[in-house]
């Protein structure tokens, strides 16, 4: 089984997004999704050297959610900072974060959710892969939200991939 589905979660999640695309729950629309879901990991095994651990697959879906439940307060948070900040009142900031993950998994992951988030933008990431570079749209004070990123979601990432 595993050779014909070398990495299972990719495998799910191509049917998952397929169904989703299609918006169709059709036997034409299962069957397309199944070739895909076993066709794209084959061809794209080789580019995949080595599995990403993932040590909670839970830990990972409730990661999920709490990000989404970030966007959602984050899009509020921004569009009260756009309508409603003077423009002097607004305190941009470059914030390096530095990084104890040593996931690529994870450390992408990170990166992602932190330009995901509105307001929030991952820039760089340093040539030794230990810190990122974020851009926030409004941050007073750059080391707490710098701590915030560390605790709210590098700390999560660590005990999912590490």
């Amino acid at each position: 089984m595993r050779r014909l589905f070398p990495h299972p979660y990719l495998s799910l999640t191509l049917v998952v997004l397929w169904f989703l695309l299609v918006n169709q729950w059709k036997l034409g629309s299962l069957v397309m999704a199944v070739i895909l879901a076993t066709v794209i990991p084959l061809l794209t095994s080789a580019w995949w050297p080595d599995r990403p651990r993932v040590k909670r697959p839970f830990g990972l879906a409730a990661y999920g959610l709490l990000v989404l439940w970030d966007i959602i307060v984050a899009n509020f948070q921004v569009a009260r900072i756009v309508l409603f900040f003077p423009r002097d009142r607004i305190r941009s900031a470059w914030i390096p974060i530095p990084l104890d993950l040593t996931s690529p998994e994870a450390i992408s992951l990170l990166a992602g959710t932190i330009t995901m988030t509105p307001g929030t933008l991952t820039a760089d990431l340093s040539a030794d892969g230990r810190a990122l570079l974020v851009h926030a749209l409004h941050a007073p004070d750059p080391a707490a939200v710098r701590d915030e990123i560390k605790s709210r979601y590098e700390a999560r990432l660590q005990r999912i991939f590490e």
